[in-house]
């Protein structure tokens, strides 16, 4: 009897500790299949944060493109604005110096043909002779006049049907600048070398973009001496009209901007855009203590350009440090990236071609003005010849009433010569023998005697 409840305690206490042990397993398996779903979530969310990351750089880029693109359709709306409204303007002058010359041209004609209708019956061989020689040279000022006139017009032809060439090609640089994000990285991760080589040749293309003429409006490493004998080599000297010049720097280091865009985590990018923004200070900071303005022989203006080559890395930093423009301002630093810097020497560029307008605009009007001087000194002459032919006139009038008119005048007594028998072989012209007045009666006695 007692040892039955023994073996029934036993058997309980047996099916306890199995089912108690099972259940220990099932926990334990439970904290594994836990902690693997925990490891995997991990994973997942690593994943989902780099996604996030990459959808975001890839926000930041769409966005940038965005931008770009707004910015050149507002040049190219800008420059089709002013290039249109010179257009009139140049129209409406050369229809106002057109209109001057035909006007002119019609004034001198009348009086010409005025001139000699009046007095073609009196002018000599040698007086045409003299006005021909007197008017050549008005003719050939207003010759050279017409031809200036035409090379204008010609010329504003030109820069007309120029505008679309040069919009055509804003765009294909745009372009050109994008496919060449490849090149960009490599040249990033070359050496300092290179990558000075990078920003000179995007600088250069810029350049040739904007439609600067190199060794006229621009040149690239000129050579300068300090006083204390320090040597400065501005990468490019843009010239403006007054003997003003820029000088644009492209020694901006991109290193720090090349890591943040390879890093992978966000605490690198992070670090990574803040030496980026750095540089781009310390760079401002060295380029402001170099006196451009005291060197003889460079007239700069009162601020310096430092050219970043890529519109990322510019948007970057100042999207990173809102206040980068203007500390860099207030130390006459001004940061440019291949969209502004264009926009920039594109109005350089109208600039340079109102100034040769308006210089082709003085010489007309000094033309002009020569043309009227001569012309006054030509109507002069032509009142002094007029003058000198009426006093002749009048001396002929005077001397053909003598001979013709009046009693006893030449040519009746010539006349009665011929009647009296005088052997003649011309006949007096018809003219004066009709205007040989009355008879003389002294002759018409003799006559009937």
């Amino acid at each position: 009897m007692t040892t039955l409840p023994m073996l029934i305690g036993a058997l309980v206490f047996g099916l306890l500790l199995g089912g108690l042990i099972g259940d220990l397993r099932r926990r334990h398996l439970a904290q594994k299949e836990l902690q693997a779903g925990k490891l995997e979530t991990s994973g997942l969310a690593i994943k989902l944060e780099a996604a996030v990351s990459q959808s975001q750089r890839f926000s930041a880029e769409l966005k940038e493109a965005r931008e770009q693109n707004q910015l050149l359709a507002s040049d190219k709306a800008s420059l089709g604005t002013r290039l249109e409204e010179q257009a009139r303007i140049n129209e409406e002058k050369l229809k106002l110096l057109e209109s001057a010359r035909e006007q002119l041209s019609m004034q001198f004609k009348q009086l010409a043909d005025s001139i000699f209708e009046n007095k073609q019956q009196s002018f000599s061989q040698s007086s045409k002779q003299t006005l021909e020689t007197m008017l050549n040279p008005f003719r050939e000022q207003l010759k050279e006049f017409r031809s200036r006139v035409d090379s204008i017009y010609d010329q504003e032809t030109r820069d007309r049907s120029s505008l679309k060439e040069q919009l055509s090609q804003l765009h294909q640089m745009n372009q050109r600048m994008s496919t060449e994000a490849l090149n960009l990285t490599r040249a990033l991760k070359g050496d300092s070398k290179a990558r000075g080589n990078w920003g000179e040749v995007i600088l250069e293309r810029v350049l040739e973009e904007s439609g600067l003429r190199k060794g006229h409006e621009y040149e690239t490493q000129a050579s300068f001496t300090e006083a204390d004998g320090r040597r400065l080599q501005p990468d490019v000297i843009v010239h403006l009209p007054d003997n003003k010049d820029i000088v644009i720097d492209a020694k901006v280091s991109l290193v720090a901007y090349e890591q943040y865009t390879s890093a992978e985590d966000e605490s690198e990018r992070k670090q990574a855009l803040q030496a980026h923004v750095r540089s781009i200070k310390a760079h401002i900071d060295g380029l402001s203590l170099k006196s451009y303005e005291h060197i003889e022989g460079l007239n700069t203006l009162d601020f310096v350009l430092i050219f970043v080559p890529i519109e990322s890395a510019f948007m970057a930093a100042f999207d990173s440090d809102p206040e980068l423009f203007r500390s860099a301002y207030e130390k006459n630093i001004i940061v440019v990236s291949p969209t502004t810097l264009l926009a920039t020497l594109r109005t350089v560029q109208s600039i340079w071609r109102y100034e040769h307008q308006n210089r082709n605009a003085e010489t007309i009007a000094r033309e002009a003005g020569g043309l009227h001087d001569q012309f006054a000194l030509v109507l002069t002459s032509l009142e002094d010849l007029g003058k000198h032919i009426d006093r002749s006139r009048e001396a002929y009038d005077k001397t053909v009433d003598r001979i013709s008119r009046g009693r006893g005048n030449l040519v009746r007594r010539v006349e009665r010569l011929e009647k009296l028998g005088a052997k003649v072989k011309k006949t007096l012209p018809k003219k004066f023998s009709d205007e040989g007045g009355d008879e003389d009666p002294l002759l018409d006695s003799d006559d009937q005697t």
